[in-house]
């Protein structure tokens, strides 16, 4: 009967170092995802930063969306009213090109949807990860002068339709796209 026990607490040993093996096989398995996962998110994003990338992964923001957020203000500003018209969807594909959105690529596909249905707003949370990560490795004057071309292109979009029976006449910009804006702009301080 000694035997029986010793045979039976090995088996249970190694049923209980199979199941924690097996844990940290899964473990370094994640581990080795989000390693690989935040070198494709260096290499689209320009961002070099460990806790910033680490927050794409938290948001759980996929890798080709990182890629477009350079966009994401100016859809947060066409949908400020509550819809995109025509003259936004178009100022915006027209100039997805200059923040190195591909026109055949995945990213215009994603730009189009979000200019269809208003996205989740984990995505804003990314663009302002994205921002203070790509702020972080510049000097002061390089981050205002990114700061400048940013809000440029968020006033463009902004001034394209509006005013008077979104004729353009009078104030182009809603105060429900000034109180968005003023969030944008807190993104570089």
């Amino acid at each position: 009967m000694g035997n029986f026990l010793i045979k039976e607490r090995t088996s249970l040993e190694d049923a209980f170092f199979l199941k924690q093996d097996k844990i940290l096989i899964e473990k370094l398995k994640q581990l080795e995802k989000m390693k690989k996962t935040k070198e494709e998110y260096k290499k689209v994003s320009g961002i070099n930063n460990d806790h910033v990338l680490q927050k794409f992964i938290d948001l759980d923001i996929p890798v080709d969306i990182v890629a477009c957020l350079a966009v994401v203000p100016l859809i947060e500003v066409a949908w400020a009213d509550g819809n995109v018209d025509d003259k936004e969807k178009k100022y915006i594909l027209e100039n997805s090109e200059k923040f190195g959105v591909s026109k055949q690529g995945i990213e215009l596909e994603l730009i189009e949807r979000w200019l269809q249905h208003r996205p989740e707003t984990k995505l804003l949370d990314a663009w302002f990860n994205y921002i203070h990560g790509i702020c972080e490795n510049m000097s002061p004057q390089e981050k205002e002068e990114f700061k400048k071309v940013v809000l440029e292109h968020i006033y463009e979009i902004a001034n394209v339709s509006g005013g008077l029976f979104n004729t353009g006449i009078g104030n182009k910009i809603s105060k429900k796209e000034k109180e968005v804006i003023g969030k944008l702009e807190n993104a570089f301080n």
